[in-house]
C-alpha cells in the first residue's frame, strides 16, 4: 500500500546441471597467464581497501547467532549445507587450478568474505532451492563483488550480483534518484534468479553456458557458440572463444565449490555460518527516515544502512518499495515502535519561504529531497511556484554526514582519499565531458571517473563537482596562485594537526577549517557520538588555497 504522510497541521489536496567432459579442455587453445590475477584483481580479492566496511555484521550483537569460540554443532551451518547440495561436476583442468590456487593461497580473502555474507548467505541459500536453481549460485557474489553491495564497477555494474542499469531494469529492479534495486539484496537476489533461469533456458539447459552469459551477455556467448558450430567444433563452454574475463569467470566459480566441497583437502578451515534465519523484511508502509527506522530498531544508522543498501539517501523512497530488512530478533520491538510513531513524524520537516529566482529544482537540491516528492507534499501541479509562498520539505533528521552509507557520502569519501599531485576541484559546465575534461588536465578520464565515484560511462550532472588529481610537474606555481575560470577551482590540501580547545565540537572545527566530520572522524578514528577533550590533537586536511 501507498501513501504519503504529512504533518497534522496542514491539510495535502528484479534443475538440472550440465555435466562438464573431462577431455573437452584440451579443444581450446590455453595460455596460462591469461588467467592469472592482475595486481588490481589481487587487491580487490584481498580486501585491502576497506572503506565500506566499516562494521562487520559478526561482531555486533545483533548478528550473533552462535559462538565463534567453537565450531557449530553437528555441522549446522550454510556451507555444510550448501556442501551436501553440489551438483555441477568440476573437471581437472589448468584453468580451475590456477583459480583454485589462488583462493588457496589466500585464506583471510576467504574469510573476510564470508564475514561480508553472513547476513545474507541464509536468505540466498534458501531462494535457491525454492525456485529450483544450482546451490552454486550461492557463491556467484563472491566471484562478482566480494559479497559487497555497494560494490560499483567501472562498467556500471552496481550491487554483489553486478548488475548493469538495463538487464536491472529488465529483470524487476526499480533504480531512481532515491533506491537503486541492484543493491537491494532482496530485489537483487530475486533478479539474479530470474536472470539465471532465463539463461539456462536460453542456451538449452547447459549452466556453464548460462554463467558465461551473466558475465559477458547471452549475445556474446550466442554468437561463439555459432561460430564454434559452423567449424564443426565441440560448443561447450571450455571450447568457446570468449572474452578473457569471461574464460576466468566460469573457472572461478568452478574453483570455490571445489574448495567447498573439501575444505580438508586443502588444509582450510571455512568461516562457520550458522544455518538459520538472521534477516526479515519488515513492512513500513510508507516513506520512513532512515535515521528514525535504525532507532526504532535500536541498530545504528549504518548497520540499519548496511541491511538495506538499496536506499540511495537519508530515507527509504517516498514511492517504495515499503520495506526493511533487519535482524530478524530485531523485528517484534521495531514494529511496536513504528505502531507508537505518529504518521508526521515518519520524516522531518522544515518550512521554506520562497525567494525571488527559486524554482523546484534549486530547492530540491538545497534540501537534498526530489523535485516530485515537494511536489506531492504540497499538491502542486507542474513547476510553477511564487515568491513568498512557503512550501513544506521533507528533510533529513540528522545531519547528512550521519548517513555514511548513503550515495552521496560514499562518493564524497571517495573523493577525499589522497592521490599524488595536486588536488583540483572541477565544476561540470555545459559542453564538458570526461574524455575533454581529461585532455585539459593531461589526466586520464577514466581515472578521473575512478577518483570520483563513478563509472566512466556515467552522465555528467551540470554543477557536480569532481576531484582532479594533477601530476605537480603541470605549472605548480601556477596551480597554487591562481583560480582559472570556466567553473575550475585550484585547491591546495595540506595537512595539519589541530589541539583541540575548550568549547570545541566536532560541528565547530569542521566549519572552522570547511571540512566535512565523517572527514574528520574517518582520518582519526573518531566517533561524533563521543565528546571530544580538551588538548586532544586532530589530523586535519584543510584547503589553504586563499592563504598563499
Amino acid at each position: 500500500m501507498k501513501y504519503f504522510l504529512f504533518p497534522a497541521f496542514i491539510l495535502l489536496t528484479g534443475c538440472q546441471s550440465t555435466l562438464v567432459s573431462q577431455n573437452s579442455e584440451t579443444k581450446a587453445p590455453y595460455n596460462q597467464t591469461e588467467y592469472l590475477a592482475s595486481v588490481a584483481d589481487i587487491n580487490h580479492a584481498l580486501l585491502i581497501d576497506e572503506n565500506i566496511d566499516v562494521i562487520h555484521p559478526v561482531d555486533d550483537v545483533s548478528f550473533s547467532l552462535a559462538s565463534k569460540d567453537t565450531s557449530l554443532q553437528n555441522n549446522n551451518d550454510v556451507w555444510q549445507r550448501i556442501r551436501t547440495k553440489l551438483t555441477f561436476d568440476i573437471p581437472e583442468n589448468n584453468r580451475i587450478t590456477l583459480q583454485r590456487n589462488w583462493f588457496v593461497k589466500h585464506p583471510n580473502y576467504l574469510d573476510r568474505v564470508a564475514k561480508r555474507a553472513e547476513p545474507f548467505l541464509y536468505y540466498i541459500v534458501e531462494q535457491l532451492e525454492k525456485n529450483k536453481v544450482p546451490v552454486e549460485l550461492a557463491l556467484l557474489p563472491i566471484v562478482e563483488s566480494a559479497f559487497d553491495p555497494f560494490a560499483y564497477s567501472h562498467g556500471r555494474a552496481s550491487g554483489m550480483w553486478q548488475f548493469v542499469p538495463d538487464t536491472g531494469t529488465r529483470f524487476g529492479m526499480k533504480q531512481n534518484w532515491w533506491y537503486d534495486g541492484r543493491r537491494d539484496v532482496i530485489a537483487s537476489t530475486e533478479g539474479a534468479i530470474k536472470y539465471m533461469k532465463y539463461l539456462h533456458k536460453f542456451f538449452d539447459g547447459d549452466w556453464l553456458l548460462a554463467l558465461a552469459a551473466y558475465n559477458s551477455g547471452e549475445g556474446r556467448v550466442q554468437r561463439a557458440v555459432r561460430k564454434n558450430k559452423k567449424l564443426g567444433r565441440n560448443t561447450d563452454f571450455w571450447a568457446l572463444d570468449l572474452p578473457r574475463e569471461t574464460r576466468a569467470y566460469v573457472p572461478k566459480l568452478l574453483a570455490l565449490a571445489d574448495i567447498i566441497k573439501r575444505p580438508e583437502h586443502f588444509n582450510l578451515s571455512i568461516y562457520e555460518i550458522a544455518n538459520k534465519e538472521v534477516i526479515s523484511q519488515v513492512d513500513i508502509h510508507s516513506q520512513l527516515d532512515l535515521a528514525k527506522a535504525a532507532s526504532l530498531a535500536d541498530l545504528s544508522l549504518t548497520e540499519l544502512q548496511r541491511l538495506n543498501p538499496g536506499f540511495n539517501r537519508w530515507s527509504t523512497d517516498p514511492a517504495g518499495p515499503h520495506r526493511l530488512v533487519l535482524p530478524k530478533h530485531k523485528v517484534a520491538s521495531f514494529e511496536a515502535n513504528l505502531a507508537k510513531l505518529d504518521k508526521n513524524e515518519r520524516l522531518a520537516w522544515q518550512r521554506y519561504k520562497i525567494k525571488n529566482g527559486d524554482n523546484l529544482g534549486h530547492i530540491a537540491n538545497k534540501f537534498h529531497t526530489s523535485i516530485d516528492l515537494i511536489r506531492q507534499v504540497n499538491s502542486i501541479k507542474g513547476n510553477q511556484i511564487r515568491a513568498g509562498k512557503h512550501l513544506l520539505i521533507p528533510v533529513a533528521a540528522k545531519s547528512l554526514d550521519s548517513y555514511i552509507l548513503s550515495q552521496d557520502q560514499r562518493i564524497a569519501k571517495k573523493q577525499t582519499t589522497s592521490h599524488q599531485g595536486v588536488k583540483i576541484m572541477h565544476t561540470v559546465v555545459s559542453g564538458d565531458n570526461l574524455w575533454d575534461i581529461g585532455q585539459r588536465y593531461k589526466v586520464n578520464w577514466k581515472t578521473i571517473a575512478k577518483w570520483n565515484g563513478f563509472a566512466p560511462r556515467d552522465t555528467l550532472k551540470l554543477g557536480q563537482k569532481l576531484v582532479i588529481w594533477q601530476k605537480p610537474s603541470s605549472s605548480t606555481k601556477h596551480a597554487e596562485t591562481a583560480k582559472i575560470n570556466s567553473g575550475v577551482e585550484q585547491a591546495i590540501m595540506r595537512n595539519i594537526t589541530y589541539k583541540v580547545r575548550s568549547g570545541d565540537s566536532f560541528a565547530r572545527i569542521a566549519n572552522k577549517f570547511n571540512v566535512s566530520i565523517g572527514d574528520i572522524e574517518r582520518r582519526n578514528s573518531l566517533s561524533r557520538a563521543k565528546y571530544l577533550q580538551p588538548g586532544q590533537k586532530l589530523k586535519l586536511s584543510v584547503d589553504i588555497t586563499n592563504n598563499i
